[in-house]
């Protein structure tokens, strides 16, 4: 779990990074391409403190107040990002709308094509990373964080070419391209919504998942087989109900170590948090 934390902390570190440099190139240019791709790197930031808060908080052993966990934080932190970046896709569109009305002047030098090639440079590599952690540790909150930097590459490639376009005299191509970054912060902002909706709605785990936790479940000796077996997220991890038959000539005692012997060897796939047993004699 340390690699998950080391994972959120960089990712913020390198978000800091990229908003000022990428604040400074939208001074220097005024392009509004450049700025909106500034002001996205600032949600970045934003949801980059959300992102380790609720993986701190989502590492927290099950407590009297919250006896399942806390898993919870992360779709819930992650939530409240797209709803966020949805707000600031608006307000770029409206300033996009007037930079098309009424465009000003841009001043293009070579430092913003040498700041806007390292903010891709360092994304891609950024997203690799965040997408490898993510899988790994099944963090929905580091998943989603590969999204929106994979959204960031085509975000400062657009401002690249909307520059290169105003040089050569397509003074409305920046504000076309602050609208067409804004709805890369829409596009990342749904991306994220539609996943962790699931999580929070408590959606089933799917028929491969279920598959594989039944012949867990059966190659535990005593078990004669399975009636019954319901699953749900709780957070980003899920909550398995399950019925197992046992022999009804088998001792209480025996019986109880069978169930606890199925949720013990179901506990280890990664993807569960909580295993309720429930023995039925046949």
């Amino acid at each position: 779990m340390d690699k998950l934390k080391k994972a959120a902390n960089l990712t913020l570190i390198v978000n800091i990074f990229l908003f000022i440099i990428k604040a400074i190139a939208g001074i220097i240019s005024n392009s509004i391409a450049v700025i909106s791709d500034a002001i996205n790197s600032l949600t970045d930031i934003i949801a980059s403190f959300a992102i380790m808060y609720s993986v701190r908080i989502s590492l927290k052993k099950p407590d009297e107040d919250h006896p399942v966990g806390h898993h919870g934080a992360q779709p819930i932190a992650v939530f409240l990002i797209a709803l966020f970046t949805a707000i600031v896709g608006i307000n770029l569109i409206e300033v996009s709308i007037k930079r098309i009305i009424s465009p000003d002047p841009i001043h293009i030098s070579t430092l913003v094509y040498i700041i806007l090639a390292v903010t891709i440079i360092t994304k891609v590599v950024l997203t690799k990373y965040q997408s490898s952690i993510g899988k790994s540790y099944r963090s929905p909150a580091l998943k989603a964080g590969a999204v929106d930097s994979l959204n960031d590459v085509l975000a400062s490639s657009l401002s690249i070419v909307a520059i290169v376009g105003v040089q050569l005299g397509f003074r409305y191509l920046d504000g076309i391209a602050g609208i067409l970054i804004a709805l890369f912060v829409f596009r990342s902002g749904y991306q994220i919504a539609k996943e962790n909706i699931n999580y929070l709605m408590g959606k089933a785990a799917d028929k491969g998942l279920i598959l594989e936790i039944a012949n867990v479940a059966l190659k535990v000796k005593g078990v004669l087989g399975i009636n019954e077996l319901k699953s749900h997220y709780v957070g980003n991890k899920f909550h398995i109900e399950i019925h197992i038959d046992v022999d009804k000539n088998t001792s209480t005692e025996i019986s109880h170590d069978i169930g606890k012997e199925v949720q013990s060897s179901i506990l280890k796939l990664p993807e569960i948090n909580k295993v309720y047993v429930h023995i039925d004699p046949v």
